[in-house]
């Protein structure tokens, strides 16, 4: 049985946790590698890979596409015009995305808990869409994502005593997964909202409790 009353942290990821965006990041990845000039099989090659890889960062997917799909170099000049391009792309699309229905009540629930966001997504491109979601002061201990990896944010805010245990992380991927427990958080599954194939497969394998969505966090001892 969950119990949140025991958790000194509470570790969110973003897209598909607390927005409803995996399907948008989809739509903003097709679109930045059709607006760089790649053909619909190029530009699904990407999404595929970055369904493979939820939850890495936006740099790696686009080496990846460079190097490994279109067959060039990963120049600098590249590089930053995707990242540039898929930037805005997302950002017009998460400016008005759903959020998760809960969020506020378990903020509430959970008042004498440390909030943090650790997402694949660019640091401060999510600080920006949080803070005009006016999402930003639910997340007391910060809201961190890209260029560092989940596994660099995590052991840097656990040697700073930001995550502090024991800590629950609450994710939608297998790199959520995989990484929070590197880290030694417990991790809940939320798939209300995932874009990870066979994620039923994945979850039982490995004993992960899974739950549809935030909402439904309210429900266990708080």
């Amino acid at each position: 049985m969950l119990n949140l009353e025991q958790y000194h942290t509470l570790v969110f990821d973003c897209d598909g946790v607390i927005l409803n965006s995996n399907h948008l990041k989809i739509e903003a990845y097709f679109a930045t590698a059709k607006n760089f000039g790649a053909n619909d099989q190029q530009a699904q090659a990407l999404v595929d890979y970055h369904i493979k890889l939820g939850g890495i960062s936006r740099f790696v997917k686009f080496e990846y596409f460079l190097k490994d799909i279109l067959q060039r170099p990963a120049t600098q000049a590249d590089v930053d015009f995707l990242l540039h391009d898929f930037g805005r792309e997302v950002r017009e699309r998460l400016a008005n995305c759903e959020i998760a229905p809960g969020l506020h009540e378990l903020r509430a629930k959970t008042a004498s808990s440390n909030w943090l966001v650790i997402s694949g997504g660019d640091q401060a491109e999510l600080r920006t869409i949080f803070a005009e979601r006016e999402l930003t002061a639910l997340f007391d201990g910060g809201i961190f994502g890209s260029p560092d990896n989940k596994d660099e944010i995590m052991a840097r805010e656990i040697n700073h005593d930001n995550i502090r245990q024991p800590a629950l992380f609450i994710g939608d991927s297998r790199y959520d997964h995989e990484s929070s427990s590197r880290a030694g958080l417990d991790f809940v599954f939320l798939h209300a909202w995932t874009d990870v194939p066979g994620w039923q497969t994945y979850c039982a394998k490995h004993g992960i409790t899974t739950l549809p969505d935030v909402q439904a966090l309210l429900h266990y001892p708080c």
